[in-house]
């Protein structure tokens, strides 16, 4: 299976590729995402490890069960060969009502088909009134004409 696109990565492709990892998560489907990532995958997600495609299922079928509204976007920070380096926000808010704001930042390498190897991720959560919300756009793919991380001041 090949994901295009394929390392060594350009700063064209590397953002391809990060666009399409955001539109992957924004579909907020588990089976869809686990396809982007190898059989044996490893993750260190905050402070948990988990390896290959059915833990990352249900890693993120737990995930979106409990961060409600969830929306998400991504940015290279940088590429090499077959890395990148995002950094990333997301909004989502509890059964409760409470809003976050989560920040953040992922490593990345993939193998010679453009599928991740290894996804190294550093996340922290902001509480945020809805007020302060900036990702309003119905749930799914983020528009081609919002802005990103860098024009919302993220």
């Amino acid at each position: 299976m090949s994901r295009p696109p394929i390392p060594p990565f350009t700063a064209e492709t590397a953002a391809q590729k990060a666009r399409l990892a955001e539109d992957a998560w924004n579909s907020r489907d588990p089976a869809r995402v686990a396809l982007a990532y190898t059989e044996d995958s490893r993750w260190r997600n905050r402070a948990q490890f988990l390896q290959g495609r059915a833990e990352i299922e249900a890693f993120l079928t737990a995930k979106w069960e409990r961060e409600l509204d969830y929306r998400l976007i991504k940015e290279v920070w940088a590429f090499r060969e077959a890395r990148i380096a995002v950094r990333f926000a997301y909004e989502w808010r509890d059964e409760s009502g409470n809003w976050f704001r989560a920040y953040g930042n992922e490593n990345w390498e993939f193998d010679e088909h453009g599928l991740m190897r290894v996804r190294i991720a550093s996340i922290n959560d902001l509480p945020i009134r809805e007020g302060e919300r900036k990702y309003h756009w119905p749930q799914g793919r983020r528009p081609d004409d919002h802005p990103g991380l860098s024009e919302l001041g993220l």
